[in-house]
């Protein structure tokens, strides 16, 4: 189980040394507001192993950042499968960060999050799925509904979500231009 940080201990050490976080997020959740000096890598392009591998040996713990904790868990599970276990996951992700006050990078642009997005989907996709079954009178369209339930069982097991991840890809998820440059800590 990977190693967790709070905000604040993690903004304690920001002040005294140089450090690195990772934000796993969606570029797009990333570019609406994220850590001062995160680099961005999504959860579904990461490679621990090209990560590590951009990394002096002695540079320290890898802090781990997503929205609220759970990607980040993910990420730092990653790492310890490819044998990399100095990362640490930030508990709490950007909303505990935001909400202990401590230093972001803003954009005007307001974004839905990847977890809204999979709610609004996976509602409207069952919602035509029971109005088609009942408006058409035909029971087959019920199924769509079964599989999106079917699919929200499983992600809520297994935390892991097939169309989030999907999602992900979409392109109103992506940024023009590259993911943002490697930096560190300077809250």
């Amino acid at each position: 189980m990977a190693r967790t940080i709070s905000c604040e201990e993690l903004a304690k050490l920001c002040a005294d040394n140089k450090i690195e976080i990772l934000d796993v997020r969606t570029p797009m959740e990333y570019h609406e507001v994220h850590i001062t000096g995160a680099k961005n890598i999504p959860l579904d392009q990461l490679d621990p192993g090209d990560v590590m591998a951009s990394r002096d040996e002695n540079e320290g713990p890898l802090y781990v950042v997503c929205r609220s904790g759970s990607r980040g868990g993910k990420a730092c599970t990653a790492f310890e499968a490819a044998g990399f276990t100095n990362v640490v996951n930030i508990e709490g992700g950007t909303m505990a960060w935001e909400k202990a006050g401590l230093p972001v990078v803003r954009s005007q642009r307001k974004v839905i999050s990847l977890e809204r997005q999979v709610r609004i989907a996976a509602g409207m996709l069952s919602f035509l799925g029971g109005a088609s079954a009942i408006l058409l009178n035909d029971p087959r369209y019920a199924g769509l509904s079964a599989f999106v339930g079917a699919g929200l069982v499983f992600a809520g097991i297994t935390d892991t979500c097939g169309m989030g991840l999907m999602l992900a890809k979409m392109p109103w998820n992506r940024v023009n231009g590259s993911s943002a440059e490697a930096r560190t800590c300077t809250p």
